[in-house]
Formats: C-alpha cells, structure tokens, sequence
C-alpha cells in the first residue's frame, strides 16, 4: 500500500518538522484575534489510547488548523487531571505510590498524543499534581474560605465503602459510586463544603447566555439545579412548642392534608420522641432506613413505608390535627426534611395512605367529573374546581394557587418562597491522593485557615503506597504551628474532591508559569472565555456547573471579565465496537498505535471524522478504514499525474475558458463553499470530506491534456491543486503539507489563509425548472441560473407539452418560483 502513497516517509517528515518550528506555540499577540480551542484534559489513567480517546482529540485539531488557516492566533494546550481516586485506587491494587504510577502515566500519555501529533502546545502542560499548580488549588479555597462560601459541617454523607470516602450528590448514580458502582451509603461525618446554593439563580438564569450550548446539556444542568416557587409555612407540633416548617409547590391542595410525613433522620423528631413509647420504634426504623441509598428511597416503583410516632401536627389554615409519621421516602436533605400529604392529590401519598389506612379527602374536583375518595384508584393531579377549600371553594385551582398564598402570607402562617433542588457541593475526601485542604486545627484559636505567602500545604510523597488515605499517621505532616497564635496545632486530614481541580483548570493554561497569581490578568484577558469546548456528555451537570460556579465567583471577586468560562460547547458521540462502548475492560479497543502504524494517522483521522457526524455514536468497521486509505491514496495519484503541467502555471486566470474548465472552476468554488460552511457550522465533518471527495472524482475524470491542448488550462488544474490542499488540510496535515510542499509552497500550509470562495463562480450556469400543470409534473426547463420570472413564464407557456394539453384554453393563473418551478393553472 505504502508505494502507492507513501504515507510512512510523509507523515514522519512533518512530525518532525511541526516540532522543529513549534506549530502550536501559543503567544501574547493584543493585535491579533484569538481562538481559544480546549478539550477536556484526561485522567492519566496509563491505558493505550484507542479510537473514543482519539476522536476526540482529532475533533478539536480539526478546528485548531482550520482556525490557525483563518488567521487566528490559536491555544490549543493540554495537562492532565492528576489527582483522585482513580489514580490513587489503581496504584494501591498495583503496589505502587500514586505519585509513580500517575506520572508514568503521564509520560505514556504524553508520548502517544505526540505521536498523534495533535496540536498541542506542550509549553503550557500542566499536571493538577504539580505543586504549582495546586499551590493556587489552595489559595482559591481560600478565597472561597474568605467570603464565607467554604464551611465545614456535620451531617449524614453519601459513603462508599470501597473506596473509603465521601462522595458529592453528583457522584451518585442510581444508588451507586460514580466510579466503583458500588452500592452508597449514609454516614454522618464533619465535612467541607462550598456553598455553590448561593449561586443557584444565577447558574440558571445564565443559561440563556449560553446559545451555543446542546440543549441537552442546558436542560440537564437546568433541571439539577431544580428551581421551584411555593409556599414555606410551620405546622405546631401538638401539645408542644415546637413547629414543623414544610415547604409545598401545590398550596392548592393545603386544605386536603391528611398527614405530614418527617424524614426518619429528622433531628427534631429525635427531641420530640424522647421518653416517648414510640421512640425505640423509630429509632429502629430511622436506622434502617439509613442504610439505604436516596435513589432506593425516593424510588417510584417501591413499596412506601412509615412509622405512626404518635406526634399530631396542627394545619394553620384549618386547625386540624392530623398525625405526624416518620417515611422513608422523605429525605432530610432536600427541602425541609418534611412534607404536607395529601393523598388525593398526588400519587406517592396515595400510595402510602392506601397502605396506612390514612383519610383521603378530595379538595380540586375536575371539570365534569365528581371524584369520590373511597372509590379512587389513584390520585388526580390535574386541575380543576376548589372544594372542601374553605373561602376558596368555587375557585379555579390555579387561581387558588396564587390566592391562598397571598392569604397565608397576609395573615403570617406563611411566606412564598423559591426552592432549588441543588445542594451545597462537598467537597472533602477521606483520602491521601489530592489537593490538601489549607486549614489548621488549634487548640486555643480553633479552625484557622493558612497564610496565603505559606502556600502550598504540600502533600507528603515520602509516604508508603499503604499509607494512602490515612495523612493522619504521617506525624511530620499533621503536626504544625497555628498561623494565629504560633501555638502547636494539626493539620487537616481531608483532601479535596478532583473536581475542584478541573473546575479552573483552563484559566491556568493562560499563563501556567504565572509565580505569583493563580493566572495573569493581562494573559486571561486576553485569553478567555474559552472560544470552542469539547468532551462528553457524561460532564453536563458535575464538571461544567462546577467550572461555572468557579468562574461567577471569581468574576464577583473583580478578577475575571466575564461570568461563563466556555462560549460554545461540543459533546461528541461514542465509538462503538460490536454495538458495545469501546473501552479497555470490555475488550473491544482499537488502539491508536496499531491504527497509525498500519495506515497512518491521516487514514486514522479521515476513519473518525468521515464514518458519523461527530456529536453522534460512531460504530468501528474495518472496511470504512480501507475506503479512507483508498481515497487518500488517490488523492496522492492525482497529484502525481498532475503536478507536471501546473508546476509553471501560477498566475493570472484567462478570460476566456473553456466550458469543461468552467465547470471544474465552479465545482472547485462549490466545494470550497460546502467545506466551509460545514466547518463553521457545528462541525459537520463527515459532509466537509464527502464534498472533497466528490470533488476528487470529478477532477480525476479530466483527461491529461495533449500536446498544444488549451484545455484543461494549466492555471485551472493550479487552482485545483492548491485550493484542494488547503480544504484537506484541516483533516489531513501530513498528506496536505507534502502537496502544499511540492506546489512550491514554503514554510507549512499552516500559515496560508484560508480559501475564499467565488459566488459567481459557484453558481450554477444553467439549472433545470419543473413545469407543472394544475399542480403535476409535465415538462422540464433547462435555463440560464436567475432567468427572471417572467421569462421563465413565457418559455412555460411555449412548451410543446403545456400548448397541447392547453387545447387552445388561456390559464387562470400562472406560479412561478424563480430557479425552481412553473405551475400552470387552466380551468376546468
């Protein structure tokens, strides 16, 4: 295969001449437009890379070249996410420090991506890791510290037990570590937290300055952030002084509440029940209901349970008494930890009165129908017609909705409130592999944070990889003196989630050397926000909402010019291998080095970016990888039997061309006009390479031209050589800089512009128009592009087809859509 294109020879030449002259060096250049370009760093996890990891790095070099080709000044860099419980779980299992195995690791990785030979400026590298980078990991906590956003507190914690720490809501799915998939747990512990809550509204809000994101991902991070508007008001527990505060969406049904429901965890319920005779019952049954996940808990196809405590509450809209019972579908950490039931009126009440024997009492009746609570199947949420709903009854309940809260709030049983799904992010790891947390614990001053000038709290490498997670042994580490009062004190044990690492991490690539500010301001202004992001969809709500949240705080310390870190975002589909994601522990990888070394990287590319539209699943398959090698080893055929009679015609176009290199010019032009639009709009690659390879085709049907032949011209078969290279570049580099090369082009197609497209000369010169008759097909046009209308009209009505089924009848009325068609319409 490699004699017909010599694709080895080629691609190692200008990996070695990209390096040499520093293609991807970014530099502070005010003059100059920028073009941020970043994909999502990786974990150093140490496996070979394979076609998922390859495609999508090739998406964001695609839009790297082509930028740089557009005159920008481009930053493409790349680091890695170091730090974690990945790393530090698989050093343990292979008896190894965390700090060996992960920066062997990055030296693997590192060396795979050269050879891929992604643009990357490798000058900004940087490893999460590095003391200097976490050096200002520390001073942001700190910051955060400062303003009263980092708190500690105790409370229950979602707990995996095998990896022995603390997880994040966001880090638990369907019940389960994000990363073992073992089973979470609660447990109560002291941890950190960032108080992301306080910007709820505005993470929401801003969301609409996003337009360049996939709506997918704004309505996942929309719906986690679970705004919702209601009414908060106190049930008074009876025969105490003590109040329950609830908080409900449907203030409309107030008047149907049968029940309240506590979660088991509640700690008011643990005073109220104290030397009751139902207090060892429910301190039974709180217990088993903390070992149980919130997803097993809140599950809709589960049985509810509940435990009567024997308490009665008092509703304040009616006065009356309803029973008071601990549920396990109630979770303390959402809303207040207690909930009005109203079993007519939603489901999950329902359910749970039905299997009680708890009143069900009907308060919206819906239009024409009378709703009976004893022959009731299941619960009605619709709208519908007040009752049983004191002065309301007769009300709409939509307008009651607004009425009985402007009513409770006025005579001071309630107040309207907006309520948000989205929690406070936990922050802190019981684990050694991570970011210290930069705080002292002193017995005379209590909790003090560290001096910014004796950052960083280094994280102790001397330690034995069996020491992971317990820095609490490590006596030269815990034992320190208390920035305040100089007195003997102890370090925090805890590390911080990896999260925090990348949630500005692309604010550091600005200026990755910076000593003395976590990034330059003149380097970020210039910088940031990113133009174009690139990676998963599994990053929508944990990463991106994250990075978010770091970015609107540092904008609201003065530091930052804007409030959104990614302008455009793109999530790029999964590469598949016998309908299966390609990964490692299923066995169906397809490794880079086995692709680049049996057909080159432009092959590899081409595979990749041809075979699917980017955002969507790609499905590997061998014989598309074939297809690719053959069309660019045709390109290079092409260009050999050419190159002979286009080495002396650079220059001025003729005037008069020959109808066969007009339509080669047009087709040239209409290419350059798809390859473009496909580029900038959404990244439709898959279409940009079928137009270059329609174009190939066409090209390569025109014969070489005899002696003394005006046709095809020199200068037009040029013009196609050169524009051709540059339109392959941004898919194909090493094969378009050796055709740019042998054009006679210096230095690396890089840093030629980008090819502009004739309008005129992409115009169709003669189009076919359809001609109907009472709205069917019955001739066809062959006409000059642009023929006005009423030309086109005219040579309608001359059509011998139209004249005879006219049978002499003039037409009512005559359509006529320019460049498209002509309907005749006659009478009956």
């Amino acid at each position: 295969m490699e004699e017909l294109y010599p694709y080895i020879d080629i691609e190692s030449k200008w990996h070695e001449r990209w390096q040499a002259m520093k293609l991807a060096r970014a530099e502070h250049k005010p003059g100059k437009p920028k073009y941020y370009c970043l994909v999502m760093f990786p974990y150093p996890s140490g496996s070979n890379l394979h076609m998922g990891h390859v495609r999508n790095y090739t998406i964001g070099d695609v839009i790297v070249r082509y930028k740089k080709m557009q005159g920008y000044n481009v930053l493409s860099p790349m680091g890695w996410d170091a730090f974690g419980l990945p790393a530090e779980n698989a050093a343990i299992k292979n008896n190894i420090h965390p700090n060996t195995y992960t920066r062997t690791n990055i030296s693997v990785m590192r060396s795979q991506l050269q050879a891929l030979d992604i643009l990357y400026d490798w000058d900004r590298e940087l490893a999460t890791c590095d003391e200097e980078y976490y050096r200002w990991t520390q001073w942001l906590f700190l910051q955060f510290f400062k303003q009263g956003l980092a708190y500690k507190k105790k409370s229950p914690v979602n707990w995996c037990e095998t990896c022995k720490t603390v997880l994040a809501n966001e880090q638990v799915t369907d019940g389960s570590c994000w990363r073992c998939k073992e089973p979470v747990a609660k447990k109560d512990l002291e941890q950190w937290y960032l108080k992301i809550t306080d910007y709820a509204e505005r993470l929401l809000q801003d969301l609409h300055k996003l337009p360049q994101w996939p709506e997918r991902v704004k309505t996942m991070q929309e719906n986690w952030i679970g705004r919702s508007e209601g009414v908060e008001f106190a049930l008074r527990i009876d025969g105490t002084d003590k109040a329950l505060a609830v908080f409900t969406t449907r203030i409309d049904t107030v008047f149907g509440v049968t029940y309240v429901s506590i979660a088991p965890e509640h700690p008011l319920l643990a005073e109220l029940l104290a030397g009751r005779p139902e207090e060892q019952a429910v301190r039974a049954f709180r217990e088993k209901v903390r070992l149980q996940s919130e997803v097993e808990r809140s599950a809709t196809d589960k049985p509810k349970e509940g435990l009567d405590t024997g308490l009665r509450v008092i509703n304040p809209v009616n006065g009356e008494k309803v029973p008071l019972y601990a549920a396990d579908y109630v979770l303390m950490e959402y809303g207040t930890g207690a909930i009005m039931a109203v079993p007519a009126h939603d489901q999950r009440d329902f359910e749970f009165a039905k299997r009680h024997a708890l009143p069900v009492r009907v308060v919206i009746q819906p239009a024409g129908q009378v709703l009976d609570p004893e022959t009731m199947a299941a619960a009605y949420i619709g709208d519908g017609q007040q009752v049983s709903s004191s002065r309301f009854d007769g009300m709409s309940n939509r307008e009651a909705v607004q009425r009985i809260a402007d009513w409770m709030e006025k005579e001071g049983m309630g107040r309207k409130v907006v309520n948000y799904r989205l929690r406070d992010w936990l922050i802190s790891r019981q684990r050694y592999w991570g970011c210290p947390i930069p705080v002292v614990y002193c017995p005379a001053c209590g909790l003090v944070p560290v001096l910014e000038q004796d950052l960083p709290v280094r994280l102790p490498l001397d330690l034995p990889y069996q020491a992971a997670g317990m820095l609490a042994a490590a006596k030269d580490f815990m034992e320190t003196a208390c920035p305040q009062c100089g007195r003997p004190a102890r370090r925090e044990t805890d590390t911080m989630d990896t999260f925090i690492d990348s949630s500005w991490y692309y604010l550091r690539y600005a200026s990755p050397r910076e000593e003395k500010h976590a990034f330059h301001p003149e380097a970020v202004r210039y910088w940031m926000p990113v133009d174009q992001y690139i990676g998963g969809i599994e990053h929508a709500i944990l990463h991106l909402l994250y990075s978010r949240f770091f970015t609107k705080f540092l904008h609201d310390q003065g530091l930052l010019h804007f409030d959104e870190p990614f302008t455009a975002l793109f999530t790029q589909g999964m590469v598949l291998k016998d309908g299966q994601v390609m990964s490692k522990s299923k066995g169906n990888t397809v490794t880079a080095d086995y692709m680049v070394e049996h057909y080159g990287i432009d092959t590899t590319r081409g595979f990749i970016l041809f075979a699917a539209p980017p955002e969507r699943e790609l499905e590997w398959a061998d014989q598309g990888v074939e297809g690719i090698f053959r069309f660019l080893r045709r390109v290079w055929v092409f260009y050999q039997r050419w190159l002979p009679h286009t080495a002396s015609a650079a220059g001025v176009m003729p005037d008069n061309l020959s109808t066969q290199d007009r339509s080669i010019r047009r087709k040239l032009h209409q290419t350059i006009k798809r390859v473009t639009a496909d580029l900038n709009n959404d990244f439709k690659f898959n279409t940009a390479i079928a137009a270059l390879m329609e174009l190939l085709n066409e090209v390569n049907a025109v014969p070489e031209p005899a002696a003394g032949a005006a046709s095809p011209h020199p200068a037009v078969m040029n013009e196609v050589c050169s524009v051709f290279a540059k339109l392959c570049a941004p898919f194909f580099p090493h094969l378009a800089e050796e055709l740019w090369e042998s054009l006679g082009g210096r230095d690396t197609i890089f840093e030629e512009a980008w090819p502009l497209y004739d309008p005129a000369m992409a115009a169709e010169e003669t189009i076919t128009v359809v001609i109907q008759v009472n709205g069917k097909v019955r001739s066809r046009l062959e006409t000059a592009a642009g023929t006005p209308a009423r030309d086109l009209e005219k040579a309608a009505l001359e059509d011998n087809r139209v004249r005879e089924l006219a049978a002499g009848r003039e037409p009512k009325k005559v359509v006529v859509i320019p460049d498209k068609l002509v309907n005749v319409v006659f009478g009956q």
